[in-house]
């Protein structure tokens, strides 16, 4: 029978040398799992990843595997879920970075690796979405996004509006807006005053930054259909489009962000005991 393979996918930055990717597959191997290599981030020299150390592209490693293990912080995690979520694959995050907000495990823990492979955890499925920039009615980007898609203007103000079916939801000048998951609610949306949401739900969540009138809220929208953000007169002001806080795409007078929930999902694989009450408390530091 062949064995079960594990995709270990580390952040080079963050696990240096590869030290815990390497102690992660010595366990999983003398336990009887095969396991693949794949660096989420290209490593500037050697010094992140030893030249011993037989790597593959992503796409190869989660083919056929039943388990992906993240090595890094929230940001590797998310960057692991677009090409895990199509695979259907379950992701596992060891936390190498600051706030490791999704991650399960810390490099400590990497003992539970073997029973997580195995299948003893818990999926959390968590709604992701689909993003299309349209430019004069054509679609010039489409990505997938696991916490959020952020409009921003660029030190200057812009004007947006947020419409559902044809019907103004908001309209305002600003910073920009943060259209979020509820995974991606403890994220960007949280600090521009967004509301906390169980990340296993299924919702649009629209969070303006710094808007410049006094009666502008979040808003919670249930996840059918889909909600579209029209970029006003730029008047020369520069401003972006960020999926999971990648690379920045650049906005024009009259573009268009159409936001709807996408048909992949990401599995977290959640092994602890701990809720997400505790988890968000304990990250966020408010619970004595």
């Amino acid at each position: 029978m062949d064995r079960k393979k594990v995709a270990l996918c580390p952040n080079p930055f963050r696990d240096t040398g590869l030290r815990a990717t390497l102690k992660a597959r010595e366990l999983l191997e003398a336990r009887g799992f095969a396991t693949e290599i794949s660096p989420v981030f290209k490593a500037v020299n050697r010094v992140q990843i030893p030249e011993s150390v037989v790597t593959v592209p992503i796409e190869t490693a989660v083919r056929g595997a039943s388990l992906v293990v993240s090595f890094g912080g929230d940001g590797t995690i998310l960057r692991t879920a677009q090409t895990a979520a199509p695979a259907g694959v379950p992701v596992l995050g060891v936390n190498m970075g600051n706030m490791g907000f999704m991650a399960e495990l810390e490099e400590g823990d990497l003992e539970q690796l073997a029973a997580a492979a195995a299948g003893r955890y818990e999926p959390s499925p968590r709604m992701m979405l689909d993003v299309q920039l349209l430019r004069g009615g054509t679609a010039v980007y489409s990505g997938t996004a696991l916490n959020d898609a952020v409009i921003t203007g660029v030190v200057h103000t812009i004007k947006l509006e947020a419409l559902r079916d044809g019907r103004t939801i908001t309209k305002f000048s600003g910073d920009g807006l943060i259209v979020a998951t509820p995974t991606g609610s403890t994220a960007y949306s949280m600090s521009a005053g967004g509301p906390l949401v169980e990340p296993t739900a299924e919702n649009f969540i629209l969070t303006p930054i710094c808007a410049h009138a006094l009666a502008i809220r979040a808003f919670v929208l249930a996840p059918d259909g889909s909600v579209r953000v029209k970029i006003g007169n730029l008047t020369e002001k520069d401003a972006v489009l960020s999926l999971d806080g990648g690379t920045p795409m650049s906005l024009r007078d009259g573009d268009e962000i159409a936001v709807r929930k996408s048909v992949y999902k990401t599995v977290l694989a959640h092994v602890g005991e701990k809720s997400f009450y505790d988890i968000a408390f304990e990250k966020l530091g408010e619970r004595t």
